[in-house]
């Protein structure tokens, strides 16, 4: 196991660095001048210098990537730097050898061009919409997938059968963007008055006289649009998986034994169609987490991919890398964790 972990959390440090790399030169390529959109279009080019400076966008690319990659290292090494400068900018713990300074710290992704907020600070608010719409989204999906793939497979070649393979090929061809747009207008616009839903919203509102308060009923749509997927995914899955298992010896055994078809079905049917299933949904739950820009976007729904989106449409350059970096850092994570859970759940299959 600790071989394994090293082995991957060694190639998922790879994968980061080399998603660092094409990121940061895609995009300081793509955003030629992201001081202007910091201060405006038409601020005198004094001040604009003074925005390329504070942000170290007067220095060569590979100078700024070099510089780029020392901010998010949890080592990093400075020169001519105070110890109150280091520590107001990153924090950590400092290691001083003659002039050079080595920092233990956490990934510093700067600061956005255009609040001067941290980049840190700005993905962890957003994280929290974008999570529990992923949760919800992942629970309605793994619920009535798995429901409707064991019906499926209980019920094979029956019109109820095919009616469930025809919805389920139809939900994974359907878009998110396509039926989140469908069922906002739906359900949010059309129904209205009868579902009470709103065609946008996110789960927290401002009120000027009260805060903060929750709405649970934008949650609703969002969650749906972006669980269609992998419901109809996880759906297929289940009936295949319970095809096969049904047609497996000990199925037979169980029968020949006097046992109801129902706990057949509860005591050893259920538990081996599942495990690619409860797999299936954990790698799930990484692409929704990460995939739910589109959504976001159209319900309004203040998350990490509508964070992402904005940034790229005021070329806030930290924010974009940041948001990224943190994406493929969720997937390095997530695949690590399946793996784990494919031997869990299925003692067949050994960690090498």
């Amino acid at each position: 196991m600790i071989s394994f972990l090293v082995k991957r959390i060694a190639n998922g440090i790879l994968i980061l660095f080399s998603v660092v790399t094409v990121v940061f030169f895609l995009f300081s390529f793509s955003f030629p001048s992201p001081e202007k959109m910091a201060v405006g279009q038409r601020t005198d080019k004094q001040t604009q210098d003074a925005i390329k400076k504070e942000f170290g966008l007067d220095k060569p690319r590979f100078t700024q990537y070099l510089l780029f990659v020392n901010d998010i290292s949890p080592v990093s090494f400075h020169r001519e730097m105070n110890e109150a400068e280091l520590k107001e900018k990153y924090g950590g713990f400092k290691l001083s050898f003659g002039s050079t300074s080595v920092l233990l710290k956490k990934p510093f992704l700067r600061r956005s061009f255009q609040n001067r907020e941290k980049t840190t600070s700005l993905i962890a608010q957003s994280f929290k919409g974008t999570f529990i719409l992923a949760l919800v989204s992942i629970i309605i999906a793994g619920f009535f997938g798995i429901l409707l793939g064991v019906l499926s497979g209980i019920k094979a070649n029956t019109w109820m059968d095919q009616a469930i393979v025809f919805v389920s090929t139809l939900g994974i061809s359907v878009p998110s963007f396509f039926s989140a747009i469908i069922l906002a207008w739906f359900f949010g616009y059309v129904l209205h008055d009868t579902t009470g839903l709103n065609m946008t919203g996110s789960w927290i509102d401002i009120d000027p006289f009260s805060g903060e308060f929750y709405q649970w009923k934008n949650l609703l749509l969002p969650a749906v649009a972006l669980g269609v997927r992998p419901l109809s995914i996880f759906t297929l899955l289940t009936r295949s998986s319970m095809l096969e298992t049904l047609n497996k010896d000990f199925i037979k055994t169980a029968k020949s034994k006097g046992l109801t078809s129902r706990q057949i079905l509860a005591k050893h049917a259920l538990p081996n169609a599942l495990n690619p299933v409860i797999t299936a949904v954990s790698g799930w739950f990484a692409s929704l987490l990460a995939g739910a820009f589109f959504v976001e976007y159209i319900f309004n729904w203040r998350g990490l991919g509508k964070l992402t989106i904005e940034a790229l449409e005021m070329n806030d350059l930290p924010v974009v890398m940041g948001s990224i970096l943190f994406i493929a850092l969720l997937f390095v994570v997530m695949n690590i964790l399946v793996d784990i859970l494919y031997v869990k759940f299925d003692p067949r299959i050994k960690l090498s």
